[in-house]
Parts: C-alpha cells; sequence; structure tokens
C-alpha cells in the first residue's frame, strides 16, 4: 500500500494555508511542527508544572516536561520497532509516522495540563461545569489549534496529522459529559471524585475537529466519533483515536507505569515489601517467560541502592514493553490511519496495568499527596471565583483585554479566564493565590 503525493500533502496541511518555507529552509512539516512546540512558552511551563509528585518537594521527581521527553523517547522506540521488526512491505508501513511526527505528537500531549495535575483538571472543570467544562486533552488541542503563540487565529498551526494524533477523544463536551451533583455551597466540600471532566473536545473547537477529520469518509468519521456509556460512569466516552494516537497513548501509559514508579521508589514511598507484597505476585501469576526469569533480578536491582542496577531494571522493563509491541487492523474503518492500531500482548498489557494500578494505590491516593492536591484545588477554585467576579479589575491586562473582546461578541469571557489559570506554573499559581489573598503579601511591583 502506497500513499499518494495528494494525500501526504493532506496530512501536511496547516489550517493557515500553504505558505513558502524559509529561503534554505529544507525541514519537513512534521520537523518544523516539533520546533514550534519545543520552542512554545507553554512548553517550557510544563517545568513547573506537577506530573505526580508536587514540584519543589525534592529536586528529582518527574514534572511534565520531563515525563513528555520521556513519552517522546519511547514513543520514537516503538516507532523504529515496528519498522524494523515487520517485513517492509507490511500494509501499514507506509502509514507509520516518522520520528519528527511521533516526537512533536508525544511532546505535546500534555501541554494543556493546568497546574497541580489532575486535580487541577478537576477543579478548573467544576469551575466550568456550565460553560463546557475543562479537561487536560482538550485543552491541549486549543492551544495547538486555537491559542498557541505562532498565529493570531490557528495557535501554534501545526500540520492536521499532527493535530490527529494528539486527539485522544475526537468527540465534543456536550455529547458526552453526564450529570453532576448539583454546586457546592462552600469549596471547603470539594469532592475531587465528583468532578472529574468527560474526555473531549469543547464545544468552541467543533470547527477545529471538523477540520481535522476532514479527509475521512463520512462512515469513517461516524465511527470514530462513536461512543459507549458504562452503567457505573458519570460520562460516556469515546471508543476510537487514530495509528499516531495509539503509539502516543501507549508510550504515555509506559512511561507512567515504569519512570514515575522510578520516582517513588528513590523517594522511598514504595518500599521492597510494598512490591513484593502488592504487586509481585499478581505479576508472577501472569503466563510471561519473561517475568518468570526477571522477576528476582528486577526486584533486586530496583530497590538496589545503587542507581546504575535501578536503571537497569527500569530499561529493561521499558524495553520488554517496546519490543512487544504489535500492529493490529480494525476493519470496520476504511483510513489506514483509522483502521491500523498499535497495542500489546495480553500479558503485557495486563503487567502494565498492574503497574499503573499500584501506583495509583500506593503512591498517588496516599493522604499526604492527596492534601496537596487538595491544597492546590483550593488554591484554584478560590482565584477563578475572584476573576470570574471582576475581570476588568483583577486579570492581567493582555488578558483583562481578550475577556473584553469575548464579551463585546455576545460570550460570558470565562473560556479565557480558565485559558488564563490553566495556563500557570505551579510555582506562578501559588504566588498569584498568595498576591490576591494573603493581606502582607504582593507589591505593585511584582510581576503579573
Amino acid at each position: 500500500m502506497t500513499r499518494s503525493l495528494d494525500e501526504m500533502s493532506l496530512w501536511y496541511e496547516r489550517q493557515s494555508g500553504p505558505k513558502p518555507s524559509r529561503q534554505d529552509d529544507h525541514r519537513t512539516p512534521y520537523q518544523r511542527d516539533r520546533a514550534r512546540i519545543i520552542h512554545s512558552a507553554a512548553f517550557r511551563r510544563l517545568q513547573s508544572k506537577t506530573q505526580i509528585l508536587a514540584i519543589r518537594q525534592n529536586d528529582y521527581s518527574r514534572t511534565h516536561l520531563t515525563h513528555s521527553l520521556e513519552v517522546a523517547q519511547i514513543g520514537s522506540g516503538i516507532v523504529h520497532q515496528l519498522k524494523h521488526s515487520n517485513p517492509a512491505h507490511a500494509d501499514f508501513q507506509p502509514w507509520l509516522a516518522d520520528d519528527a511526527l511521533i516526537e512533536t505528537i508525544c511532546l505535546s500531549h500534555d501541554i494543556g495540563h493546568p497546574p497541580f495535575g489532575h486535580g487541577g483538571e478537576v477543579a478548573l472543570n467544576y469551575m466550568m461545569q456550565a460553560h463546557g467544562g475543562f479537561e487536560g486533552n482538550a485543552q491541549s488541542l486549543r492551544i495547538l489549534g486555537k491559542r498557541g503563540s505562532y498565529s493570531p487565529t490557528f495557535g501554534m498551526d501545526v500540520t492536521r496529522r499532527t493535530l490527529l494524533g494528539i486527539l485522544k477523544y475526537p468527540v465534543v463536551h456536550d455529547t458526552v459529559v453526564g450529570h453532576y451533583s448539583a454546586p457546592l455551597a462552600n469549596f471547603r466540600q470539594f469532592k475531587a471524585s465528583d468532578w472529574a471532566p468527560p474526555k473531549c473536545v469543547y464545544h468552541e473547537e467543533q470547527d477545529l475537529l471538523d477540520w481535522i477529520l476532514e479527509p475521512f469518509s463520512r462512515d469513517d468519521k461516524q465511527c470514530l466519533q462513536s461512543i459507549s456509556k458504562q452503567q457505573n460512569d458519570r460520562h460516556a466516552k469515546s471508543k476510537h483515536a487514530s495509528f499516531d494516537t495509539s503509539i502516543m497513548d501507549l508510550a504515555d501509559d509506559i512511561a507512567y507505569g515504569v519512570h514515575d514508579l522510578e520516582d517513588a521508589i528513590v523517594l522511598g514511598m514504595v518500599t521492597k515489601d510494598m512490591w513484593s507484597i502488592h504487586l509481585e505476585p499478581k505479576l508472577a501469576a501472569l503466563d510471561s517467560n519473561y517475568l518468570r526469569d526477571n522477576l528476582d533480578t528486577l526486584r533486586t536491582q530496583l530497590f538496589s541502592r545503587q542507581s546504575h542496577l535501578r536503571k537497569e531494571a527500569i530499561g529493561s522493563l521499558v524495553s520488554w514493553f517496546i519490543t512487544s509491541c504489535h500492529v493490529y487492523t480494525r476493519d470496520e474503518f476504511e483510513h489506514p490511519l483509522l483502521r491500523f492500531q498499535v497495542g500489546l500482548p495480553e500479558a503485557q498489557k495486563q503487567a502494565l496495568s498492574l503497574l499503573k494500578h499500584f501506583e495509583m494505590q500506593h503512591i498517588i491516593q496516599r493522604p499526604e499527596v492527596q492534601m496537596l492536591v487538595y491544597k492546590g484545588q483550593q488554591m484554584l477554585l478560590e482565584m477563578f471565583e475572584a476573576y470570574s467576579a471582576d475581570p476588568a479589575r483583577l486579570l492581567p491586562s493582555d488578558i483583562a483585554n481578550e475577556w473584553q473582546k469575548s464579551q463585546d461578541k455576545g460570550d460570558n469571557g470565562l473560556r479565557i479566564i480558565c485559558d488564563y489559570m490553566a495556563s500557570m506554573t505551579d510555582d506562578y499559581a501559588s504566588r498569584m493565590y498568595t498576591k490576591l489573598f494573603v493581606p502582607s503579601s504582593g507589591s505593585v511591583f511584582d510581576p503579573m
């Protein structure tokens, strides 16, 4: 299966239309996309946004920036593995992303995440519940396609295929959102599990979504945007994503399941006893020769005090997942970018799920971690309330001007306030909270 030049050019397109390259610039469109992401303010801010453990609790643990770099490295590793471990004539080969494309998608997959991790995401969703909600992946698409710094209209103005790749949930908010509880009388009553957002695209980006999916047939678009609703879930969920997205999503899971575990071990949050009691027996029960042969060595290396041994174990696990990847097809789709998907064999899939569940239960849900998450949520809730009460008075002048333009168009301007708050780093949000609410702090000379 080959790709025509016309087919390729569809995915190279940008919303702004064709532009001549700079003189003597021989980069591909995807290399230019990657450069735009790396040099953007939104990407740089990820260095001060929480991954799992709060920033500045130590100088070792990963941030959203280092996590994104690791996802890009794993994503390019998956692409390399698929390219060289399969026949050159395999149907999916012409559609396999090149390094620049998959790195761009992986580097930008978390670019819309707010301060204080997923806790901040839930807080902003609560404040936007009646106004289209807030969700980190939807915000990433909004930055790349509308709010980034490379175009006044089209955000980062990256290529169509890059946008398709970061589109994990190709459905708009109103089609998947469920019912929430009544609004709270007091922010102190905030229970995060009651306000988790649906995974979606904002309704404001419907035109952007339509543009991304334009090359697909009507049947493919309809199938791609199909949803499912489980009895115990508040929200409906999208069922499908693209070939590139499946690679990025798997790389994200591997980075979370393996690399974030390393942080917790180094910081003493996960001990050898916890591993031996709560995780190793479940891993040992899986039908895997690799685990049968290597669990003893992995345990010894992970919990040794020698970093090179721990790194050997982490590298071994990551390599096991990457080299196990395979391409499968979904026959309900016509287009190769939707028909092909990347996945893991059952044992590897279950092992990765066990690692993620272990981290959720023994790291993320620990009270000392959740107290920091709760504190960050309370800060964002109070700040949003203050900014939305008197935006023209309290917002930085450039954001206040955007808010006013939104008002002039008949909108309430809350999405502009939400964009501003989502862009904050943990440090910036903490400083602004202190400036707003602590009487003895703040000066007219402090930067906004």
